[in-house]
Order: structure tokens, then sequence, then C-alpha cells
């Protein structure tokens, strides 16, 4: 039986099962070899996304946006200073109102919760475009990006360094382990994962016959290393932690001694962006030979694109 996917939320990885996952970015590997051959299609003509921002952002509303509008759709971007979500209106009422004019509805912001409670009221597929727990539609381009430089997932060996328990440390431990590929956490003791997630996490990686290790020891986790991985050592909401950060995490930055100890040449570098270089990671590093950042980023368009054309169609 095909994997079908209609009418589903995307509001964290842990929701899909691995094979869901392997169709997701069947999908968007197909969608990006039209795009790139210039075949276009108008499959989303008509319908409507509601894209709701509490955070800024630059690759998910213009991944959403065009991937939504390429394909002859309407979205329609809705910032704090537009709508009454949270603030005049409850979250449930601005979802029931919002799922009878939208096909769809994606959201970044804080809570995991009002994403959640997002789909809970509004009766159409809701995507999450980052939460303070989970960023799942990034960790799609970046399995992605990896498969188009490495090939199956499968066995390698995945290194995030920095802090370990944030939203995309969170994601990548959960996109590793549906796919079978070995990750490492890499991060100092106060900025280790959450227990709980862990042990999920790793309940679903001895299912698909991979590991999840966290350690703080470089020397431990960086030789053999096929891809590294790092994200700002502050995320946003956390910038008044940022200097006690740079203390925490400076053992960590991603520097040309980092990739040189993987004894890898085909190692490769990725970071969600923005970046802020000179902290988690050097100038020399973002913009060398190992890294595939922009291909990440353009990813993200594409991935996007595959969850709207499985959850809509």
């Amino acid at each position: 039986m095909g994997v079908n996917l209609r009418g589903r939320s995307l509001l964290t990885l842990l929701d899909y099962e691995p094979e869901e996952v392997r169709y997701l970015l069947d999908v968007s590997h197909s969608v990006k070899a039209e795009r790139m051959t210039g075949n276009r299609h108008q499959r989303f003509h008509g319908m409507t996304l509601a894209m709701l921002f509490e955070k800024r952002s630059t690759r998910t509303r213009c991944a959403f946006e065009t991937a939504f509008g390429e394909e002859g759709g309407h979205p329609v971007f809705l910032s704090n200073a537009d709508i009454q979500l949270g603030a005049k209106e409850s979250v449930e009422d601005t979802a029931r109102v919002l799922g009878r004019m939208f096909d769809a509805i994606m959201f970044r912001g804080f809570s995991q919760e009002t994403v959640e409670m997002l789909a809970d009221y509004s009766g159409v597929p809701v995507y999450n475009g980052l939460t303070d727990m989970f960023h799942p539609t990034q960790v799609l381009a970046d399995l992605m990006t990896i498969e188009e430089r490495l090939g199956d997932v499968r066995g390698l060996e995945f290194v995030y360094a920095g802090d370990g328990r944030n939203n995309m440390a969170n994601s990548l431990m959960i996109g590793s382990a549906l796919m079978g590929m070995n990750c490492t956490i890499l991060a100092p003791e106060g900025l280790h994962p959450d227990e709980e997630l862990l042990k999920t996490v790793r309940s679903i990686a001895e299912d698909s016959g991979c590991e999840v290790n966290v350690t703080s020891n470089r020397e431990e986790a960086i030789p053999g290393a096929d891809v590294i991985y790092t994200d700002v050592w502050a995320s946003m909401g956390e910038e008044d932690k940022l200097k006690d950060r740079i203390a925490q995490l400076e053992p960590y930055r991603v520097d040309d001694d980092m990739i040189a100890q993987t004894d890898n040449p085909d190692v490769i570098f990725m970071h969600c962006l923005p970046a802020v270089k000179g902290n988690e990671v050097t100038f020399d590093v973002i913009e060398g030979p190992h890294s595939v950042v922009w291909d990440e980023a353009e990813n993200r368009k594409h991935t996007i694109k595959a969850v709207m054309i499985a959850t809509l169609l």
C-alpha cells in the first residue's frame, strides 16, 4: 500500500513513520528536478495558505511563500501586528476562523503548544515552521541535502556540535533516528538534550538500526564524522544569554581543526542559518569547500513544497 499523507499536519517528525519521511524526501527530490528542468505545474491553483509569524524569518517565509505561489496558490502572510492570535482572541478561536478560510496553515513562533492547538481546532493541515521545541521542515531539507551529497544516509556518522537542547538538536536527533543515521550530540553537560526526548529517540533508533549518543568530549565525537552540523549559540528570544553561551560553547566551535579532526576528506558542514560567523562556526569553514549550507537553504523550498503536495492533494 502506498503512503497517503493527505490531510496530515507536520508538527514534529515524531508523528511520522520512517516510510512516510522517505516518501516526503522522494517527493522533494522530484519537485527539485522539476524546477531544475523548468517543468512547472499549478497544483495549488485556487488554494490558500495562512502563514502565521511570531518570529522573523528569511528561509522559512521565502520557502513557504514561493513554493505555494509557484504552484498557483495564494499565500497570505500574517504577523502578530496583523491578527489577534493569542491577544484579543484565543488561539483556538483564531484556528477555527482560519480553518474556515484557508486550505492550510503554517506557524512560526515560540510555543509548540500553539502550533498543536492550531492543528487541533482548525480542521486543516498545519505546518510547524519552527517552535522553541522543534523545526521539522528544516530537518527534511537537511536530510535531502545529505542524500544529494553523500547518498543513502543509513549508517552515516552525523555530529551536531553546540547547544544540545535547542529545537535543531531535538529535531535532528529525531530525523536521524527515523532514517537510520547515527547521531552524536556534542555539547557541554549543561546543554545536553532532554532525557525524556532522548529516551524516545533512542527507541526509534533501535528499531531503525542506528545509535543516538550524547557526549561533551570532542575527541570522542568528531573522528570519522561524515556530517558536522551546528546552530547559533543563542536562539531567538535567548539573546540575553549569549555571553554565558559563548563561555560554555567556545570549545565546540566548528573550525578548521574540527574539520581536520574528522580525518574524512568528504565530510560536509551544515548550518540551518542564519549563522554568526566567528561564534559557532568560523568564516573559513562556512565559506569553505566542505560547506553545503546554501544547498541546504535552497532545499527548504523543495521539501516544504513536497510536504504541501503530500498533505493537500
